[in-house]
This record gives C-alpha cells, sequence and structure tokens, in this order.
C-alpha cells in the first residue's frame, strides 16, 4: 500500500514540477484554467478501457485505484458519520495497528439531531470533515439518514429520527460542513434500510406516497440542497431490485427526478450482478465478498462485478461503453472535487476547537424528559455526598456498534465526569448495581477495559441500595449499548425492554432515595415500567469522547438542557405503528416457511402504515406516547405567544409567514425550540392530523423575548398524489400549529390556500 501510495505522490509531484517551469506542456486535464467539465472529458479521452474499468471498483477494503498513468489518485473512504475510523489492513478488516489513527468522537447522530440547531450540524459536520482530511480520506461513508420507523432497528443510533423535515434540514449543513474540507460525503443508505434484521435478504414493499413523504425526502435534500458528491447504495431490495443496482431508486429517482451529477457507491458486499450493477445507476463497487484471495486469482478485486466481468461483456460486444464513460465522467467530476482539488486545506485533528464542538452538541443534545420536584440541576451546596450507580457510567460507548466503532484519543466516561465536576465539593461514590456488556472487543477495536464481575445480581444491587440510601443524590447511568443486538450494525434489539434486569435496580435505587436521575445512554427508545417512581429522566445518547462532561455540565446546571426528542418514545412496542400495522422483521407466513436466509429467497417487508410514521401516528390515531416527539425540558420556563399570520389567504404561487413570540419566564439562561407544524382541515386523501414544516432554536436570557418567523410556501401544504407522480397542495382550510413538542400546541392560526 504505502509503496504504490508513494509512486503514485511522487508522479504527481514530478508531473506539476514539469509542468511548473513549461506551461506549455500542460494537457487540458490538468489545466486549472479550464472549465472542469472539458477538463473531464480530455481525461476521459486518454483514458484506455482497462484504466476506464479499473477505476470502478475497489483495490483494498477501503480504497479504489485511480489511473497512475495520467497523474489521477486514488480513492480513499472512511467510515463512519460519528469520527473517523481506524485503518485496517490493506485486504483485511483486522487493525492495521498504525499509532496516529486516534481521532475525536463526536456524539452519535440521534444526539446531533437532538439539538435541533443546524448550526451545531454545520460546526459537527467542519470538525469532522478537518478530522477526515487530516488523515487523508477523500471520501466520509456517512452521514446516516434512514428514517426510524421501529425502536427496534440496532443502527438507529447513526441516523437523525423519525421525521424527514427535520432529518433534512439537519442533514444539509453537516454536508457541506465535511465538504468545505474537499472531502466528499457519502450519504447512506438509499434507501429503505430500515432495519438491520433480513437487510441483505429483504424486499421491501411500499407504495409510492409513502416512499416520497417519509423516506426520501431527506435523501433529496442531501442532493439538491447539500449537494453531496456521493450516495451510498443500501441492502435491501425495493421492486425486486437491490438497491446498489436498482433501476427506480438510481437511475429513476436519484439521477433523473433529482438530477443528480455525482458518484454512486455500493455499501460493503451489496452488489451481486454485473448486468444490473452497468445499468441500474451503480457507479463505484466497493466490498464485494471477497477477503482477496477466494476467488483464487492474484487479485481478487479484478473479478468484482465492475471488474473483469464488465470488461469482458464489453469486449465481446454484449455491453457498449454509453453506461461506463459516464460512470468514469461521475468519478472524474468526484476528483476534482478531492483528490485533484489543490485548493482544500490540510485539516486538522483533536484541536482544542474539535472537543468544543464535541462537548457543546453532546449539552445541546442531550433532552431532559421529566423532572419532577427539580431534581436536577444538582444543588451543590446539598450534595455532600453524591452516587452514581450503573454499568454505563463506565463502560467505553465509542468502541463497538459496528463499522462506527472507532479508536479514541480519549473518552470521558460519566463517571469521571461527574467526578471532574463536583468532586472537589462532594464525596461522589460509585456502585455497579448491574451487569451488562463485559467486552472490551469489538470489531477489531480494543477498549481496554475488562468489566468482568464475580458477585452476584442480588450482592450488586443490595450495594446499590445501600450506597443510594446514604448519599443525597443518586445518579443511575443505565440504558443500552453498542454490543450485538443492541444498539449496533448487523443484528435489531431483541426486546423494547430494558436489558440486564435493570428495570429492577431503578425500581429499587427509586424507594432508596427520592432524589433520583435516572440517566439512560442509548440510540434507541426504550421501555420504561417505571416512570412513575422517579423523579427526574434524562436522554443521554451516545456522546463521544466528551460523553462524561457534557453530561456533568447539564447534571450541574452549568448548562441548561435544551435537546428535544428526535423521534416518539412509545409506552410499549404495540404502539409503534410499524409493530401494530406493518411487517416486521418480515412477513409472518414467509418467516414460518424459512425466508431471509439467503439472497435467492429474500423475505418481503411491507410498510402497512404508510405515511403514519412516528408521531404520525399516534396523533393520528390519539395514542399517548410515553414521550412524544420534539419533546425536552429546560430548567427554566418559557412562554409562547399568540401566532400571526401575515395574510389570511395564500395562492399556489405564493408564500405566507407565521410568527410568534417566546419569551423566558424564568430565572436561568436556556433555550427553546419553536416547532411549526401543519395540519390540512379537510382533504381528499388520509392526511396525519400534522406534520413539522418549521423549526428554530432560541436562545434567552431570562425576561428575555424574541419573536420567531417562519415562512412556507405550498411544498408544505401538500402530499404526493401517485396518480399524477406529482406533488399536490389542495385548495381549502389549513392550520399552522406552533408548539415546543408535537402534543404541546401553545397557539394556532387559521389560513386558507386557493
Amino acid at each position: 500500500m504505502l509503496k504504490k501510495t508513494a509512486i503514485v505522490s511522487l508522479f504527481t509531484i514530478i508531473s506539476a514540477s514539469y509542468m511548473a517551469q513549461n506551461t506549455k506542456a500542460i494537457p487540458v486535464y490538468l489545466d486549472e484554467s479550464k472549465p472542469v467539465e472539458q477538463r473531464i472529458q480530455d481525461a476521459l479521452s486518454k483514458m484506455t478501457l482497462e484504466e476506464k474499468i479499473a477505476m470502478l471498483h475497489a483495490q483494498s477494503k477501503f480504497s479504489s485505484p485511480g489511473v497512475p498513468r495520467l497523474g489521477i489518485p486514488e480513492f480513499w473512504t472512511t467510515d463512519g458519520p460519528h469520527g473517523v475510523r481506524s485503518e485496517v489492513k490493506w485486504d483485511e478488516w483486522d487493525q492495521a495497528g498504525w499509532t496516529n489513527d486516534s481521532i475525536i468522537a463526536y456524539p452519535a447522530l440521534t444526539a446531533l439531531s437532538a439539538t435541533w440547531n443546524k448550526n451545531m450540524s454545520w460546526n459537527y459536520g467542519k470538525a469532522l470533515g478537518e478530522e477526515a482530511r487530516y488523515r487523508k480520506k477523500d471520501i466520509l461513508l456517512g452521514p446516516g439518514v434512514n428514517i426510524y420507523r421501529t425502536p427496534l432497528n440496532g443502527r438507529n443510533f447513526e441516523y437523525m429520527g423519525e421525521d424527514p423535515f427535520l432529518t433534512s434540514k439537519m442533514v444539509v449543513p453537516y454536508i457541506k460542513g465535511v465538504q468545505s474540507n474537499g472531502v466528499a460525503t457519502s450519504v447512506k443508505h438509499y434507501a429503505l434500510n430500515n432495519q438491520e434484521m433480513f437487510r441483505h435478504t429483504s424486499n421491501v414493499i411500499i407504495d409510492d406516497r409513502t416512499l416520497y413523504e417519509i423516506y426520501l425526502p431527506p435523501f433529496k435534500a442531501a442532493v439538491t440542497e447539500g449537494d453531496s458528491w456521493t450516495i451510498m447504495g443500501a441492502y435491501d431490495m425495493y421492486k425486486g431490485q437491490y438497491a446498489s443496482q436498482n433501476q427506480y431508486l438510481l437511475n429513476d429517482i436519484l439521477k433523473k427526478e433529482w438530477n443528480y451529477k455525482g458518484v454512486v457507491l455500493s455499501d460493503w458486499g451489496a452488489v451481486n450482478n454485473t448486468e444490473q450493477a452497468i445499468h441500474n445507476g451503480l457507479d463505484l463497487e466497493f466490498g464485494s465478498w471477497t477477503n482477496g484471495l477466494s476467488e483464487g486469482h492474484s487479485n481478487a478485486y479484478d473479478s468484482y462485478y465492475l471488474a473483469q466481468p464488465y470488461l469482458k461483456l464489453i469486449k465481446e460486444g454484449k455491453v457498449g461503453t454509453k453506461e461506463l464513460d459516464d460512470k468514469v465522467t461521475r468519478l472524474l467530476r468526484l476528483a476534482y472535487k478531492t483528490t485533484m482539488n489543490r485548493n482544500k486545506p490540510f485539516g486538522n485533528i483533536a484541536s482544542e476547537e474539535h472537543k468544543a464542538v464535541a462537548k457543546e452538541i453532546g449539552e445541546e443534545g442531550i433532552v431532559l424528559l421529566k423532572n419532577q420536584g427539580n431534581v436536577l440541576p444538582i444543588d451543590i451546596n446539598k450534595a455532600k455526598k453524591i452516587a452514581v450507580i450503573g454499568e454505563n457510567a463506565i463502560k467505553i460507548m465509542t468502541v463497538g456498534g459496528g463499522s462506527s466503532s472507532l479508536k479514541v484519543k480519549y473518552e470521558t466516561l460519566p463517571l469521571d465526569g461527574i467526578k471532574a465536576r463536583f468532586g472537589k465539593q462532594a464525596d461522589v461514590q460509585y456502585a455497579r448495581g448491574y451487569v451488562g456488556d463485559i467486552g472490551g472487543e469489538y470489531n477489531g477495536v480494543k477498549s481496554g477495559q475488562n468489566l468482568k464481575e464475580d458477585r452476584s445480581p442480588e450482592a450488586l444491587l443490595n450495594e446499590a441500595v445501600a450506597l443510594a440510601k446514604s448519599s443525597d443524590y443518586v445518579i443511575f447511568v443505565g440504558g443500552l449499548n453498542k454490543a450485538d443486538f443492541q444498539d449496533s450494525e448487523g443484528n435489531d434489539r431483541k426486546s423494547y425492554g430494558l436489558p440486564y434486569n435493570q428495570d429492577n435496580v431503578i425500581s429499587a435505587l427509586a424507594k432508596a432515595n427520592k432524589n433520583l436521575a435516572v440517566v439512560l445512554v442509548s440510540g434507541n427508545a426504550v421501555a420504561m415500567p417505571w416512570v412513575n417512581e422517579v423523579p427526574t429522566i434524562v436522554q443521554a445518547w451516545y456522546l463521544g469522547s466528551e460523553a462524561g462532561n457534557s453530561l456533568a455540565a447539564v447534571l450541574a446546571g452549568d448548562v441548561n438542557p435544551s435537546g428535544k426528542l428526535p423521534f416518539t418514545f412509545p409506552v410499549k412496542l404495540e404502539d409503534n405503528a410499524a409493530h401494530q400495522l406493518g411487517e416486521y422483521p418480515g412477513n409472518k407466513e414467509e418467516l414460518a416457511a424459512g425466508k431471509g436466509k439467503d439472497q435467492k429467497n429474500p423475505i418481503n417487508i411491507k410498510y402497512n402504515e404508510g405515511i403514519l410514521v412516528g408521531y404520525r401516528w399516534h396523533d393520528t390515531k390519539k395514542i399517548k406516547p410515553l414521550f412524544s416527539f420534539g419533546h425536552g425540558l429546560s430548567y427554566t420556563t418559557f412562554e409562547f405567544g399568540k401566532a400571526k399570520a401575515d395574510k389570511k389567504e395564500m395562492s399556489q404561487d405564493d408564500k405566507i409567514t407565521f410568527t410568534v413570540t417566546v419569551k423566558n419566564t424564568g430565572k436561568r439562561a436556556g433555550a427553546e425550540v419553536a416547532q411549526l407544524y401543519i395540519s390540512d382541515l379537510k382533504s381528499s386523501v388520509q392526511r396525519p392530523t400534522k406534520e413539522l414544516k418549521g423549526f428554530e432554536k432560541v436562545f434567552l436570557n431570562p425576561g428575555e423575548e424574541k419573536e420567531v418567523t417562519f415562512t412556507i410556501d405550498k411544498t408544505a401544504l401538500s402530499f404526493f398524489d401517485a396518480g399524477k407522480h406529482d406533488w399536490v397542495a389542495e385548495p381549502g382550510d389549513f392550520e399552522a400549529l406552533i408548539g415546543n413538542s408535537s402534543d404541546a400546541i401553545k397557539t394556532k392560526v387559521r389560513f386558507t390556500l386557493k
């Protein structure tokens, strides 16, 4: 790897030096004064058939070749959306053993989305892009924008929640931040990859309206607003074709309807057919099932579907080169933005600015779900002894979870953060309370922890209860973790409840001390049978390198919590629409017949719930959630004024503006999220009770009041008409509903679309 990279780099340096001395010798494709599209066509005309084919597929686990003869560098990709993954060997998944590939881990994307702050999304992307650039990566394999359909999906922690509008608005600045560094994002997994179980062997059955209204908008925003330079195809099937080689998703929608000019790359192992890969929109193939040796050739990458099999079909005259030239054109377009972009910055890694970004996003993403009796913030004058209980207070969470597993420079654990913040004024003591996952190695990355515990569950519980009784405050830190069958790639959760007998531990602690705060570390909703027993609940997510410091700042009141839930917490699993109406994990009869075991016998998954996903389902069917979409408390109080509209009627080509005042009526500075929902009062088709169509985060000092403005056009009033294959806004009456969660509407105003 090093030799090959060195040769390409040396060639590029010699070429650049020669051309600097003899400008007349500059070929068009390297002449920066020429338009990029002209340079692309010139480079294309100089490439051999074999060189073009070589560009279409991997040469190692995470790289693809350029054209050394022409000085076109290779592409280097990297996981993941929360930090730059550590290096693996050229042709194996084993760690490469480098000593300079440790980075900062940023909060998981659920936490970012929970900030409801578009500026935080830009900061996140820029910082992450700088680290990727410093590590000489050209394509960052993220962010993920698959919609939260079921709380059992093992990979939900990598995504941005249940609402297509929120996800769309949060993903665009992330993309722009990353790509400002000359590093491409690869928005994933396009599309309908909403569960991990059967992800390689499922066929999603969904109506067009649901597809366009719920599952496609974040990808469309990523393309048309964010200009993501690459898109990653998914594993699942849609209309009987696998997503990474899918005529409907890639050609008809992405490249034709949305006019996408970028690169479509496959998820690792998602390609299985040469002719479909040629014709159905795939541009760059990675990770087809081989370890580089199993094909029995000197270079198994040449046996990829878009490698020698493609070349053979061309030479035999069975396929033409039109698709080939289009694919290479897209790759060259990407190269001029990344590998051949001489103006991109150098980047940096683990800077103080990056640490600050990670900490601030964590602080803003933490959601205060309940705070009865104002247990939080902790009153340091009354907290002489603080008990911290729970395995997640001491468990490293940046390692594990699948491809997003990270090798970090450091991770501040919750217990460490709490001790650092309170330890000088209070006696902070720890008890484990329960044993969950004792593993210390995931995906080849070693956490360095050994959490083996020989004591019985009874002994652990008794110790925790005794400590709780003798303390002024109790902070229980539990939830899920990134082990298999929890918040992790490859499998879904087995149940909705908390694992490891945590429910009993929490109930016992509630009886032992009324000053109890339950802190849940997870990327998914969980059942809370003890919700009425405990006064305070905090949703803390996976917060990365600064996890403990972010959490401690909120517990202490140094930071006023302002996070809002990006998805609904149902009371029980059956309250979720996909589990009540849809097919999960697949068709029951087919499950019983053993389908889904291989790609030749995929299992069908029908989305019977249609557009009624998340709060759309709960609000429309009047099913009370445990905690609603958009919910999140503060240590201060806010008051909404009366909503006003600048007009009572709007035409189809017009806009309407709503204003509302938000006032901080408490004694602490804080932030509130004003959320605009639209309700169609009379429609010819089923519509949700309301849909999010705007949000703004407002920072206010005590007594301060600000006016929030929302401007919408008919797109906010439209539904997708499958028969017309177009968006339709029906004339009639609508309501603008403004509040601070989907079930806490504070003011509303009616208007008419003419």
